[in-house]
């Protein structure tokens, strides 16, 4: 894997909150794992907090249909993401959900969570606390998901909304399920999941403020090198304030 390597004229990016969401299959996730490593930073992907809520709620025995009984019980988790953008690991209520978030089987009910709004109101809460705790610590982070840019951290210097043809993100996911992947179901979880997740969540077209990074024709390392020259003038900016 190929490093963008910053040269020493470069400022600190301690402290620095970068604020990515976009569809799945855009290149998001791993942009997102890229600029952390590249720039020091913490990585919070919100998205696997919703999945591993999913897997807690079906370990408990709760009817995802119940959003009220989902919603109390969300409210009393505990959620511990790591912070290396290369771990995967995530704790709720201390137990490593990792190997169980990205299941077929949760990835089919996910949406139940991930479009509750009081659920979603815990989770920014919690996810918000994440990125302060970060920024006080002298660390700084990205985080990615699908309402960071408006929601979670509308006020983060670097805001982008990461995207891509349907043609490249259905190839893109296909390719990360495997060549076993059959078409139809592919596009069922990529699409399905963005229309559902879109009727809580504006993450297709940026808010005015936030930058739109197309990664149809780029590579992960410059799509990268895209969100660090963001990165640069964000904090070139607040160095000179």
């Amino acid at each position: 894997m190929e490093r963008i390597m910053l040269t020493e004229n470069e400022p600190d990016f301690a402290g620095l909150v970068i604020a990515m969401d976009g569809p799945a299959g855009s290149g998001k996730s791993t942009v997102a794992k890229r600029v952390s490593d590249t720039l020091g930073l913490d990585y919070l992907d919100t998205g696997s907090m919703y999945r591993a809520a999913t897997v807690r709620l079906q370990e408990l025995g709760i009817d995802l249909h119940n959003s009220d009984a989902c919603t109390a019980a969300v409210g009393k988790m505990r959620f511990a993401p790591a912070h290396d953008p290369y771990s995967g690991q995530i704790l709720v209520d201390g137990k490593d959900v990792q190997s169980l978030i990205r299941t077929e089987e949760v990835s089919a009910v996910v949406s139940f969570v991930a479009t509750n709004l009081a659920i979603r109101k815990i989770m920014v809460a919690a996810q918000q606390q994440i990125i302060s705790d970060s920024v006080s610590q002298g660390r700084g982070i990205v985080a990615e998901g699908r309402d960071i840019t408006t929601v979670v951290a509308p006020e983060a210097p670097v805001r982008v909304v990461v995207t891509a043809s349907p043609e490249t993100r259905l190839a893109r996911r296909a390719g990360e399920l495997g060549t076993s992947a059959q078409a139809e179901s592919v596009r069922d979880a990529v699409l399905r999941r963005d229309r559902d997740d879109a009727t809580v969540a504006q993450f297709e077209e940026p808010a005015e403020g936030v930058v739109l990074l197309d990664t149809t024709d780029l590579s992960i390392e410059e799509a990268t090198a895209e969100i660090v020259k963001l990165a640069i003038v964000a904090k070139n900016d607040q160095l000179s304030d």
